[in-house]
């Protein structure tokens, strides 16, 4: 078994598939170690009830610029460039559209004002209408976006993601996370179910520590969560402190779908979708029937979340229920039933959805993805500047990372290169 590589990924989500990428084009020997028994990290497509269904990241986000995009169609991944079902309100649900135009133009007026609060506090909660009637709805939304409160979110990074994203969203039917765990390149070395336990730096590279031995490389790329870099699972080599205070101030928000069958024919229509209680910071949003399945997914972001994670997902499926209950009326209740709840914030190896910079915080971002003695380099989400939360920022971000470390691996043999003939030149004079 080989112990010696040029680099070593630690994660095996998006950002270490696309530092992989990136290095196998390099020509470079790479080790990929995933904690958990599968690839994808946060892009996870399950086969639930027959249908390739996206446990975590969804949406081809910015699909015109999304790296994805390209690497589907290079693999013969379909994707449907067809307009996202939150654009197509269902028709059977008799909604007051005085009242949803309403909160919508109180969302609108609220991301106006984030950018005289970026320049002062720099919390967007600071940016609500002191008693606004829609502010239960922004809170919903902000939620579904950074995945906390208002409070804890810096109006900066808000508005760096919001003025980048092009709009287009994008789907791969058969799955994200599908697409994500197949774009691993044959040439790289896996091992699942490997978690790293320690970091060493040394003379000439890195060790790395796992419960099945040690490996070394030239250089390791880290692509793990914020979660997990704050926490205590990976001992880190000494000096990265400033490292781990960058991931403390973007932690993971609360973001979990719930997914509920349809068992019987009812009003549904296909491709739709929905919004629960306008009223409440909570509320789900509803993806009816996506591609024609007889499944309803529904998404919670913050105080939404909060439901599964800290009540389980038998509140979870109550919870999105009573919501469908209310929108479509009793008759419904007996028609759906629990399909699958997700969990990510109790993953260990995750610990939670994606990362949210605290207020004042924005320039955490660029601290972290910062290398560490030109050993140890970081990628992952948290460290992308405006494309974080999304998968293709991770990817991104672990090409970034891969050129800087076979870019430090580079200098380090002309250096070496260099000294070799001085010291023969030496030898000559002598």
């Amino acid at each position: 078994m080989a112990t010696q590589f040029d680099v070593i990924i630690i994660g095996g989500g998006a950002a270490g598939i696309g530092a992989a990428r990136r290095l196998a084009a390099h020509g470079a020997s790479a080790l990929l170690l995933e904690a958990s028994p599968r690839l994808g990290g946060r892009a996870y497509t399950q086969d639930l009830g027959g249908y390739p269904l996206d446990l975590g990241c969804e949406w081809l986000h910015s699909g015109d610029r999304n790296a994805w995009v390209g690497i589907a169609e290079a693999s013969g991944f379909p994707v449907d460039r067809g307009d996202p079902p939150w654009s197509k309100a269902h028709p059977a649900i008799a909604e007051d559209n005085d009242d949803k135009e309403a909160a919508w133009r109180a969302y609108g007026a609220w991301e106006e004002r984030l950018r005289a609060v970026a320049s002062g506090s720099d919390r967007t909660s600071d940016a609500l209408e002191p008693g606004g009637t829609w502010n239960a709805y922004v809170r919903a939304i902000a939620g579904f976006m950074s995945g906390v409160a208002p409070e804890e979110i810096s109006a900066t990074d808000y508005m760096a993601y919001d003025t980048a994203s092009t709009g287009l969203n994008w789907n791969v039917p058969l799955g994200y996370g599908t697409l994500v765990a197949a774009s691993l390149p044959s040439s790289v070395t896996l091992r699942l179910a490997t978690p790293v336990e320690r970091i060493n730096l040394t003379a000439d590279g890195v060790a790395i520590s796992t419960r099945t031995g040690t490996v070394r490389a030239g250089a390791a790329i880290l692509t793990v969560s914020t979660a997990v870099l704050t926490g205590d699972a990976i001992r880190l080599p000494a000096g990265t402190v400033p490292w781990r205070e960058a991931a403390a101030a973007l932690p993971l928000g609360r973001n979990e779908k719930v997914f509920l069958e349809i068992g019987r024919d009812t009003a549904f229509e296909p491709d739709a979708h929905a919004y629960g209680n306008l009223h409440d910071p909570r509320s789900a949003s509803y993806s009816i029937r996506p591609n024609g399945w007889p499944v309803i997914e529904a998404f919670l972001g913050g105080e939404g979340a909060r439901i599964l994670e800290e009540e389980g997902p038998a509140a979870g499926f109550a919870y999105v229920s009573a919501e469908l209950v209310a929108l479509f009326g009793s008759d419904v209740a007996s028609a759906i039933r629990p399909l699958a709840a997700t969990a990510w914030s109790r993953m260990a190896s995750i610990g939670g959805a994606y990362s949210c910079a605290l207020p004042g915080q924005s320039q955490a971002r660029a601290r972290l993805a910062q290398p560490f003695e030109d050993r140890l380099f970081f990628a992952g989400e948290a460290t992308h500047p405006f494309d974080f939360t999304t998968a293709h920022g991770a990817h991104d971000s672990g090409q970034r990372a891969a050129d800087e470390a076979m870019d430090a691996l580079h200098g380090r043999q002309r250096f070496a290169r260099r000294g070799h003939v001085a010291a023969k030149g030496m030898q000559s004079v002598r």
